[in-house]
Formats: C-alpha cells, structure tokens, sequence
C-alpha cells in the first residue's frame, strides 16, 4: 500500500471516462439520463456566464473608483474588495501612472483632471475639514482649515473635492 502523501499522476483519459457525459450513458444503455446531463451541463454554463459577468462589473467598477477618488481608495471602500482586487486595482493604479508619465513631455500630463470642462479657471471652495498648509503654482501657501472659503485654481482643488476636503461653493 502506497503512503496517503503520494500524489499520483494526473490522467485526463481516465477522469473523463468517469464523468457522467451523453456518450458514457448511451454507451453504458442508460440513455434515459442523457437529458438531465444535458440540462445541468446547461445550467453550468449558465452559472459560469453569469459568474464571469458579475466579475467584470466589478472590476469596471474598480476602474471606476481610479478615476472619482484617485490613487488611494477611501477604507470603507477597501473593506468591501478581496485581495485580488485590490491588486488589480494597484496594477491599474501603477499603469495609469506610466502612462501618464510617458505623455505630455518631462512632467507628463495627469488625464484624471478635468473631467468636466471648466467653466472658469478659478474656482471658490470651503474647506470640510482641516487640512492643512496647500501651495498653490506660485508659491502662495494657503491654509485650509475647517469652514475657510478660498478663490484657488480649479485644476489645483479639483483632486481635494474627490476626496471630500473641500467643497465647491456655487455663487
């Protein structure tokens, strides 16, 4: 007797003598269970179809989350991805990154702003939270801090109003 550690060798003949398909059964003279393997044979397929379709809108979803809440996912958010999708969504992170990177010359060019035309090039925020010190293009450091109201560049705040710190104020 072999030890319960061997692991014997894969045949695909052997496994698939086993398994209970249309030309086994009609072979065997039981060919009233070819249509119930048929039928279940179906409703695999269909599991696995609405399986693999459940799976991509997920990950379109995940695309999605790249581009309303940028790089760094918000925790609660998180909670709800296993670890394969959080992979992927770090892939897609990283290679959207390269490709920023490689267009729009030494600097590259950063296609997750403006995602809607501007209307003006500045724009009024409140700050929702403190934040912090903020420098804006020229040099000028702004302190954000819970309820301030500031006139500041759209393509500058536009990230920090994804991320909930400010709030775009509508005259």
């Amino acid at each position: 007797m072999k030890h319960a550690s061997t692991v014997f060798p894969f045949h695909r003949v052997i496994w698939l003598n086993c398994l209970p398909s249309p030309r086994n059964e009609a072979k065997a003279g039981r060919t009233e269970l070819i249509p119930s393997i048929k039928l279940r044979h179906c409703c695999l397929l269909r599991n696995q179809r609405c399986v693999v379709a459940y799976l991509y809108d997920r990950l379109l979803r995940i695309r999605a989350l790249r581009w309303e809440y940028g790089s760094v996912l918000p925790a609660n958010i998180r909670f709800h991805m296993c670890a394969e999708e959080l992979q992927w969504f770090n892939q897609y992170k990283k290679s959207l990154a390269n490709f920023m990177r490689s267009v729009g010359g030494g600097d590259g060019l950063d296609i997750t702003q403006d995602m809607k035309p501007p209307k003006s090039l500045y724009i009024e925020v409140r700050c929702l939270k403190d934040h912090g010190e903020f420098e804006i293009d020229d040099g000028t450091v702004i302190l954000l801090k819970k309820n301030s109201q500031h006139f500041l560049p759209r393509w500058k705040c536009e990230q920090l109003i994804r991320q909930g710190v400010l709030e775009h104020v509508l005259s």
